[in-house]
């Protein structure tokens, strides 16, 4: 019973990643939303963690670098955001 629910979880996360990816860049591509706002970055992590987390599971380093790095950016960049936010004078 254990072992199945972690088979199931590792795909599940691969799924919702690769959804989150998409979708970020579907929005981006239909002018939903821009790369200057925290959902872009926010659904890029999303996707960056689910993949990763896939990518170790089945021992796909390449993902598993490519991914990294693609959350680390957005993470980098949601943090930016943030702080230019709270310095921008209303």
């Amino acid at each position: 019973m254990y072992l199945l629910s972690l088979n199931v979880i590792y795909p599940v996360l691969g799924w919702v990643g690769t959804l989150a990816y998409l979708l970020a860049y579907f929005l981006l591509s239909v002018n939903k939303i821009n790369a200057r706002q925290l959902i872009y970055h926010a659904l890029n992590a999303v996707g960056a963690i689910g993949l990763t987390v896939n990518a170790l599971h089945y021992a796909d380093l390449p993902n598993v670098v490519v991914n990294l790095v693609w959350g680390l950016i957005a993470i980098i960049a949601s943090i930016a955001l943030t702080r230019k936010k709270k310095r921008k004078p209303n």
